[in-house]
């Protein structure tokens, strides 16, 4: 982001302070102590939560299911924010690191562009998933199998994992700004925020119309027999709950790639503190997800009463039928 350090100094964030010579320091308030607990609770409760979705899909056998399996791989990566990059940004805040260009916050940066990157790109290949199922339910086992979506999860995390490479590395060798900031410019700012994002989004939401529109036909036209009925009711609300998923992703995180984007475009200036609450809400979609498929999902949550109930561990449940 392309901030003017003299207009940083203007607006320093609140849990910081400048000594006499400009440099910062922190002050540990009333205020800021309660916004650093409630932040390590929310990665508690992230960390928390996706364990136990991932435990489910794990142990229980009738969720091993080809989207199940791209849900779990999106667990992964919101246990791995809440793990890694919440704890890091809370040390090695926006503010911090618009002062002190260290190492740390380099490392930072980039399991935070890696890991939002696989969330969204799991995110797609969920979409993808749920194309066939609802678009093509005759060719859906043939088209989505196991190893399918080991080849969609595989390449979604080797994209990811290449885009913090390249964060870190534009970040490394931009020394001499002269020389070397163009080329830093086009793929931490540019490439970042188009492959990392709105591309990926723009697909998953004409995927998501495509198939809100097909979905809308078959209410209309099934004339089968009740079991097909059935089996398209459910893949519409399997749908429908991932659509939610995808939904709350773009409230969380279109703010902040909005803002993002008029700080890397323009001079305009933006509010320090509002840059820190845009991060930690787009880093709290993955505290949320859990919660929707709880709230959606009856059999994730029977799974989740079984898991924190400990009855797993007296005996074996893993056939268990989830209701």
């Amino acid at each position: 982001m392309s901030l003017n350090r003299s207009n940083i100094l203007a607006q320093i964030h609140p849990c910081y302070k400048l000594d006499v010579s400009n440099v910062q320091i922190s002050t540990l308030s009333v205020t800021c102590g309660l916004f650093y607990v409630f932040l390590g609770s929310v990665a508690v409760l992230t960390v928390c939560g996706n364990l136990l979705v991932i435990l489910a899909i794990i142990y229980f056998r009738q969720l091993h299911t080809p989207t199940n399996f791209l849900v779990l791989s999106l667990a992964v990566a919101d246990l791995l924010v809440g793990a890694l990059v919440l704890p890091l940004t809370m040390e090695f805040s926006v503010t911090s690191c618009l002062f002190y260009n260290v190492f740390f916050c380099k490392i930072r940066g980039t399991f935070d562009v890696s890991l939002c990157t696989a969330s969204i790109l799991n995110l797609c290949c969920i979409s993808i998933d749920r194309y066939y199922a609802v678009c093509h339910p005759l060719k859906y086992r043939t088209k989505i199998n196991d190893r399918v979506v080991v080849v969609m999860i595989l390449l979604s995390w080797a994209l990811s994992v290449l885009t913090g490479i390249g964060y870190i590395s534009a970040g490394l060798t931009s020394g001499n700004c002269d020389t070397k900031c163009f080329a830093y410019f086009v793929i931490a700012n540019i490439l970042g925020l188009v492959f990392s994002f709105y591309l990926p989004v723009i697909v998953m939401l004409c995927i998501y119309v495509k198939i809100f529109l097909v979905a809308q036909r078959q209410v209309k036209s099934i004339q089968n027999t009740k079991s097909v009925a059935a089996v398209s009711k459910k893949e519409r609300k399997a749908t429908k709950t991932l659509a939610i998923v995808m939904g709350v992703f773009l409230l969380c995180w279109l703010p902040f790639f909005l803002c993002t984007t008029i700080l890397s475009f323009s001079h305009f200036n933006v509010s320090l503190v509002l840059i820190e609450i845009l991060n930690y809400l787009a880093l709290s979609n993955s505290m949320i997800n859990p919660f929707i498929y709880a709230f959606f999902y009856s059999r994730y949550r029977s799974a989740f009463r079984l898991l924190i109930s400990g009855k797993v561990i007296e005996g074996s449940f893993s056939n268990s039928e989830l209701t």
